[in-house]
């Protein structure tokens, strides 16, 4: 096995106790490669390296900390193309989204990097005669970072960079089927001055290193994103420890459509939330909501859309719409496809497993019209190619079925109608809300989460991130009798 494709442990590259082989999804012939596998002796190295190096790492200078992340910033950015296309290759999304997620992932850490100079603390004076007070923060410890297939690189990045900025020590667990996005961001990382152990790229599958992992009483903080079952587990064996934890998980989005929207803007927000990524969003927009006085036009222009979009190979020219990552992803989308009929959905296009020159796991978008709210394929998060479209007869009945489910991560709204956007803004039951822009797609320098079962915990990304990566400490300083 290369050293590519090896586990970094306090400061090293090591053997794992065994290996799994990386698959590219449009091309089961292509294994990308052979990737380690830790086993638990490595993983408490890991910890126990984490727990020395961050005390080092915490009175490091804040300008060496500040060029550490720069230069891991810079250097994504400009091995994006080759990073993106090595994304794309195992995730399956499409070359320029990979592309974009690397350069995303960049600027994540030269994000970070600025507010490591910016951290400044408060002060005030106290209720008592001659006492000042000094309020600032300081790092948490070890921080578990546990990081999805979809966003193989950007959602780790967005936890480990903040969690490096405020002085803490990562031991991350990738998710297993995207190991190569791993090992390169791991590499970069690994090139920078350092204490050993303060990164650790810890490999290997959820039930068994991920829950020793969470179990850990030397763990700090958990940031997790995955599913809600999954998030549920970190949560039980967190309070044993009262381990701090963040958790993102499932999501139901919806797009409203509403009677005066600009139907142009509508069908490029519904096909780019809904399809982009091959709906493999945790943002993505599987319920439209539309008004019914459109709703003819639009579901026609939407199926004309789905069916002019390009089913292929990630790496291809031309390809909207990549492979799904993994056969049991794909086995479980097919299975939604038949719950929609069986619940009484009417398929106009897609949901069907399609071949093409490279033998992968292709999936056409699929298109569901005269669906209800209340069905299970609009209560469960489907992480498809698939679109489910709701009627309404009202903007009421829109935002009441926007927010008629148990998650909450964004909702969107088309509309030429300023009163009723600001009325949405104001009541959808979200933590992000898109005015005539797909449910898809977030700035990194702003919080990001969201309510009920879709998040869990402090919010992330932007300076909000300091919440979840930092302890808040109060001083009280007395000045003493100055005569």
């Amino acid at each position: 096995m290369s050293e590519a494709n090896h586990n970094f442990i306090a400061g090293e590259w090591v053997d794992g106790a065994s290996e799994i082989a990386n698959i590219n999804p449009s091309d089961l012939s292509d294994t990308i490669g052979m990737y380690a596998q830790a086993d638990s002796d490595q993983l408490q190295r890991a910890l126990d390296a984490a727990k020395q190096a961050q005390l080092e790492w915490a009175k490091i200078g804040l300008e060496k900390r500040y060029n550490v992340l720069i230069n891991i910033g810079n250097e994504l950015i400009a091995n994006c193309e080759e990073l993106g296309t090595l994304l794309a290759r195992e995730e399956g999304k499409t070359q320029p989204e990979g592309k974009g997620e690397v350069y995303r992932s960049g600027q994540f850490f030269t994000y970070y990097a600025a507010e490591v100079l910016r951290q400044i603390g408060d002060n005030a004076e106290s209720t008592r005669e001659g006492i000042e007070v000094d309020v600032r923060r300081e790092p948490i410890g070890t921080v578990a970072i546990i990081s999805p297939w979809n966003f193989p690189m950007a959602t780790a990045v967005w936890k480990i960079a903040p969690a490096l900025a405020f002085g803490n020590a990562v031991v991350w667990k990738p998710a297993n089927i995207v190991p190569a996005s791993a090992v390169a961001l791991a590499r970069i990382i690994a090139k920078q001055d350092l204490p050993k152990g303060i990164f650790s790229l810890v490999m290997g599958s959820g039930s068994s290193i991920g829950q020793e992992l969470i179990e850990s009483p030397m763990i700090n903080a958990i940031s997790f994103t995955g599913s809600v079952p999954v998030g549920r587990e970190i949560a039980k064996c967190a309070v044993g420890n009262f381990t701090k934890i963040q958790l993102e998980m499932g999501s139901k989005n919806a797009l409203a459509i509403m009677d005066d929207a600009d139907m142009g803007t509508a069908l490029a927000c519904a096909l780019g939330g809904a399809f982009g990524s091959t709906g493999q969003k945790c943002t993505a927009s599987s319920r439209l909501v539309v008004h019914s006085a459109i709703h003819d036009e639009f579901v026609e222009r939407l199926v004309e859309g789905a069916n002019k979009m390009v089913v292929g190979h990630a790496l291809e020219a031309g390809t909207q719409i990549g492979p799904v990552a993994s056969e049991a992803q794909l086995k479980q989308n097919l299975e939604n496809i038949k719950l929609a009929k069986k619940e009484g959905g009417e398929l106009l296009c897609g949901g069907e497993r399609v071949e093409r020159a490279t033998d992968g796991y292709f999936m056409t978008p699929a298109v569901f019209n005269g669906t209800q709210n209340n069905w299970q394929v609009n209560r469960e998060e489907l992480f498809a190619p698939m679109a489910c479209v709701i009627k309404v007869d009202s903007y009421d009945e829109a935002i009441h079925t926007v927010n008629d489910t148990r998650f909450g991560l964004t909702a969107g709204i088309i509309t030429t109608n300023l009163a009723r956007a600001t009325h949405f803004r104001r009541n959808a039951k979200t933590g992000c809300v898109m005015v005539n822009l797909p449910t898809a797609g977030t700035d990194y320098h702003v919080p990001f989460g969201g309510r009920g079962e879709s998040s869990y915990g402090p919010r992330e990304q932007g300076s909000y991130a300091k919440e979840f990566y930092t302890h808040v400490k109060t001083s009280y300083i007395s000045s003493g009798n100055p005569s």
